[in-house]
């Protein structure tokens, strides 16, 4: 058997690790949720934004409206300041005689030029103030008008707190919106599922489209049911041509049997006739077994029984010695005497044939040892090794080693093997031997 520095398993390129998905019905959960965050806040912002700019724009021009009549009445009045009868404005005339006095007590009044300036800062007792300033100013006199604002920024406050309240109470909402609507949503999509995991379990799986409606879940049950038939169809197909193939090459190889049994009952027989009536019997045998384990792949099903490692090793040295002609090659057996593993002798027999087969094709001189452990076989050869394309492709179906050359075979043997050890639990593995060729290793679950 040519040999192998890895895994005889394929290599295949390294994938990235999958994400972990979420539930169709938690996104949906988590897309209403997000949604309503999204829009709430997007709506208390603009919400807030614009009452701030209505009341800017009131108050700038309520202010600009009573400015004009402080002055007028002002001039009305002769000269004399009677005031305003407007709550939250305080109103002050300041003469020209007066101009260096405000300087000195409101600097920054005496700064500004015509229009509406926001003032706020802190009082000497340390609480806040806020006021929008409207000032006019002509060469004689100039007025102010102060109107306060803390009765607006106690509102704005107000009105920030209970977007708070608001926004937390909406995405809770839309949370519960969301896991109503999942839930509709996703009803017939998880009663699909249901059908369909129970359908699979029987032979005959009844039909899912009638139990939905003509919706898009209706018409991925009539989808799947359509799917389904076909499938059944070449199940049945494979079952019915499995058991008739088996049949039909069970009878000859009886017949076969049955003459060979009688003619080596034979006592006038020849030395030679004999070895090849022995010859024909191993190689029924053989393909009796090959169609008994081709027949429990093929219905994945697995075969009880029990089998002796030992004795099957033993028959398949000896049907392979008688046909080494003269290569000069030794074949033996060692280890351990009894190994009995839960399985039929024909696929035990199909699997550990292959591996010695292999092993004695590809080995010209030397030895072929079979060596038996508590739950494993080894196979050692002194073969002329595998490259590194073989050992990635070594068990795949129809792939034959660089080292095949002309001989027959479709390069099936160890691909079988591959399933028939997945079909039972067991594992094979080859690695380098210690000097030369490989050791397989077929380990019994």
């Amino acid at each position: 058997m040519p040999k192998a520095d890895v895994p005889p398993e394929p290599r295949a390129a390294p994938r990235p690790a999958p994400r972990a998905r979420r539930r169709l019905r938690t996104r949906i959960i988590l897309s209403f949720a997000l949604l309503g965050l999204g829009l709430t806040l997007l709506l208390a912002f603009a919400t807030n934004w614009v009452r701030g700019r209505v009341e800017e724009d009131m108050i700038t021009d309520l202010m600009d409206r009573n400015i004009n009549a402080y002055a007028e009445r002002f001039y009305a009045s002769g000269g004399r300041d009677i005031g305003l009868p407007v709550q939250q404005m305080y109103g002050r005339v300041v003469g020209r005689d007066k101009f260096e006095t405000l300087k000195k007590e409101y600097p920054e009044w005496y700064g500004f030029g015509d229009g509406i300036h926001p003032m706020s800062g802190r009082n000497e007792d340390g609480t806040p103030f806020s006021y929008k300033l409207a000032v006019r100013k002509t060469p004689d006199t100039w007025f102010f008008l102060a109107y306060d604002m803390q009765e607006s920024v106690r509102r704005t406050e107000k009105f920030e707190r209970a977007l708070y309240i608001v926004v937390p109470v909406f995405t809770l909402f839309s949370l519960l919106l969301g896991w109503w609507s999942a839930s509709r949503v996703m009803a017939p999509v998880s009663e699909l599922a249901r059908r369909l995991r129970r359908s699979g379990t029987s032979s005959d799986p009844e039909a899912l489209a009638p139990y939905f409606a003509g919706d898009e879940v209706g018409e991925l049950a009539k989808a799947l049911d359509d799917y389904s038939d076909r499938l059944t169809d070449v199940v049945q197909r494979d079952r019915e041509f499995n058991a008739d193939v088996s049949h039909e090459l069970r009878t000859p190889l009886a017949v076969i049997r049955g003459a060979v049994e009688l003619l080596l009952s034979k006592p006038e027989l020849d030395e030679r006739t004999r070895a090849r009536l022995q010859r024909i019997q191993r190689s029924e045998q053989q393909c009796t077994d090959l169609i008994s384990a081709l027949l429990l792949l093929s219905r994945n099903e697995r075969a009880v029984g029990e089998c002796d490692v030992a004795k099957v090793a033993q028959q398949l040295l000896d049907s392979h010695r008688a046909q080494l002609g003269g290569k000069p090659l030794e074949l033996r057996l060692e280890g351990a005497t009894r190994l009995v593993v839960d399985a039929p002798e024909s696929a035990v027999s199909v699997a550990l044939g292959n591996l010695i087969g292999n092993a004695v094709k590809y080995t010209q001189s030397g030895g072929v040892i079979v060596r038996l452990h508590d739950r494993a076989v080894d196979v050692v050869d002194s073969g002329p090794g595998l490259s590194a394309e073989d050992a990635a492709k070594l068990f795949e179906r129809g792939y034959r080693g660089t080292h095949a050359g002309h001989s027959q075979g479709g390069g099936i043997g160890l691909s079988i093997v591959r399933r028939l050890c997945a079909l039972y639990g067991w594992d094979v593995r080859v690695r380098p031997g210690e000097t030369q060729g490989v050791v397989a290793t077929l380990t019994f679950g």
